[in-house]
Order: C-alpha cells, then structure tokens, then sequence
C-alpha cells in the first residue's frame, strides 16, 4: 500500500464544480443505520446525506471522465492523484492511502467463450462513510454486487466495510472460477497431447495461448494478497471486528487463487516440455525406421549390383545366377527384417 501525503486542500482554488456530466451514469444508494432508505438521489447530495449521523453512501460510475468525477471530488475531498488513477487505465492492483481516504484499484477478469482472458478495470474510492466504485467498461457486473448486498441486510450495519467486502469478494470469485476455467481447459490440453490426432502446430498454439492467460492472471490476482491484507489493518478503520471473518474468508480465497494459478503455470510449463520431448521422441523411431528400411533396401541393391557386373563370376549368364541372386537378396532381406523387427526399429 502507497502512502500519499496530499497538499492540505488540494481543491482549495479548483472551481465550484458542475454537476456530473452527461459523459457518465451514476448510480446512488443511502444507508441509514443499516437500511436502504433512498437510491438514485442526485450526486451533488451527497454531502447533506452525509451530514446526518448513521448515513453511508454509495456512487457508482461508468466510465466517467475529469470533469464526471468533479462533484464527487468536491463533496468527498479526493485527491487529485486518484482521481486521476481513477480515470485512467492499466492501473496496477493497488490500495493506496490518503489523509481523507483511500483508493483501491483491482481487476474483475473471465474467460470468453475463444477461451480469451478478459479483464474489466475497477476503482473505488474509500471513506469511512461513503463508497465510490468506478467502472473503465460495462463488462463487470455491479447488479450482482447489488444483489449481495441485498441478500445480506443483516451486515448492511456494518456499513462501509459491508459494502467493500461483497465489492471484493465478488471479485475475487471471479478470480477463482476464472482459474477453475483455465485448470480444465488445461486438462483438456493434457488429454490432446497423446492424441496422434491433434496436430503439433495446434497444441503449442494452445499451449502458449493458456500460458498468456495465466501471466495475465498472476498480474491480476497476486497484488491482491496485499490489498486484502491491508484492508484488514485495524488502523485503517475500514474493516471492523464484526467484518474481520468475512475478509479473513476472501483473503483465504485469494491465497488460494494465487497458488492455483502458480501451479498452473508450472503444468503448463510441463506440457509444453513434454510436447518438445514426444516429437523429439517421434522423430527417433521415425529416424530408426527409415534407417531398418534403407538397410533392407540396400541389400537388393548391392546384390543386383555385384550381379551386373560385365566380369565372368560363378553362374555368369546363366539361369542359376538369377536363381542365386533371388535367394541372396530374399534371406538377407528377411534376416534383416527380422533382426529390426525384434529389435522394435521396425
């Protein structure tokens, strides 16, 4: 975790923003002690809500721009620098902390239907009484988050901790059946590799198709120990004691990602090497073979040769020289092949 030393009023000469922008859809909710009292109310309330004791709020954005975050940025006081992350893209997995705040940015990814790893970016801002999630595209599924929450009006007292921690934990389910997808289409590449029908060129394309997913994967879910682990500090005053087991189960879950996915990698790993080592393999009983074969040919040919001489020899022009040939170049032939054969070159 990044800490931030913010200047002391970073907005201090910013203009009185505007309201949020057409550039982004916001979606609200209030709190009050536990209970779902209002949802869609206008952004720029969210200071007077926040005024009365018990209140928690939720903003989400799609996609916003600077200026869509401008009324957030006034009514929470976030700093400029995660405002600015929060726009922006390709952040890594990261919490950072601020005076008034924190920022988290994480990554919710799946697999579609080519077997492609999809990444969709996520942020959010923290505060003791208010979560701002921000969304980079419209693949991550917030409804699903708004249902846990809804199945769970029991933690909803909890407040902010509540609400980040089915945030994460649905995140991180993705995480762990995105690997549960992978280890099976992996299992599938193991079942191909002693398929002769399956063509070499195929397999490594696979092969080095999953082990991209699975680079990608690792940038995504490894951060995510030390995101979990910080969020459960007790000086951050995020994660109460009551939530503590909640978080301590999606940790858990992540370890458990990230070890499936290092040990994915290295299968991987195998397969390809034992790719490697069968057409090696292949190649040598292909060499073998055509080497038994040449021998047995060479025998004919070497026999038909000697008797193609223009030199007197014993049946020279004579019916039993052809008899004599044959009989050379069968025996020989056939000792040859059986010699190969119990060899196993044949």
């Amino acid at each position: 975790m990044a800490r931030v030393d913010p200047d002391p009023s970073p907005d201090a000469d910013a203009p009185e923003p505007s309201p949020t922008g057409p550039g982004a859809v916001a979606r609200t909710r209030l709190y009050q002690d536990g209970v779902l009292v209002q949802e869609d109310f206008p952004v720029d309330d969210i200071s007077e809500h926040l005024a009365t004791p018990g209140a928690v709020v939720w903003v989400d954005l799609f996609a916003p721009g600077i200026d869509d975050l401008a009324v957030v940025t006034h009514e929470l006081g976030l700093h400029h620098l995660a405002v600015a992350d929060a726009v922006g893209t390709r952040q890594r997995p990261k919490l950072d902390r601020y005076s008034t705040h924190e920022f988290l940015n994480m990554y919710a990814v799946a697999l579609d239907d080519a077997g492609r790893l999809r990444q969709s970016e996520l942020s959010a801002f923290i505060t003791r009484s208010a979560l701002v999630t921000v969304r980079k595209d419209a693949a991550f599924d917030m409804d699903a988050v708004v249902t846990r929450w809804d199945e769970s009006p029991d933690l909803a007292r909890f407040g902010v901790g509540f609400l980040l921690y089915a945030l994460i934990d649905h995140v991180v389910d993705g995480h762990f059946a995105t690997v549960q997808d992978l280890d099976e289409e992996i299992e599938a590449l193991e079942d191909q590799l002693f398929d002769e029908r399956v063509g070499t060129q195929e397999l490594q394309r696979h092969s080095f198709a999953l082990r991209k997913s699975l680079v990608t994967l690792r940038r995504v879910v490894l951060p995510m120990r030390e995101v979990v682990n910080t969020l459960m500090r007790r000086d951050l005053q995020i994660v109460g004691d009551e939530m503590a087991p909640y978080y301590q189960d999606v940790y858990d879950h992540v370890l458990r990602a990230t070890e499936w996915t290092e040990s994915l990698r290295d299968l991987v790993t195998t397969i390809l090497e034992t790719n490697l080592t069968l057409q090696g393999n292949r190649l040598n009983v292909i060499t073998k073979k055509v080497t038994s074969w040449a021998a047995i040919i060479a025998v004919p040919t070497a026999i038909t040769g000697w008797y193609g001489q223009n030199l007197p020899y014993p049946g020279f022009a004579d019916t039993s020289g052809l008899i004599a040939s044959v009989v050379l170049i069968v025996t020989v032939s056939g000792g040859l092949y059986v010699a190969f054969k119990r060899k196993d070159w044949l």
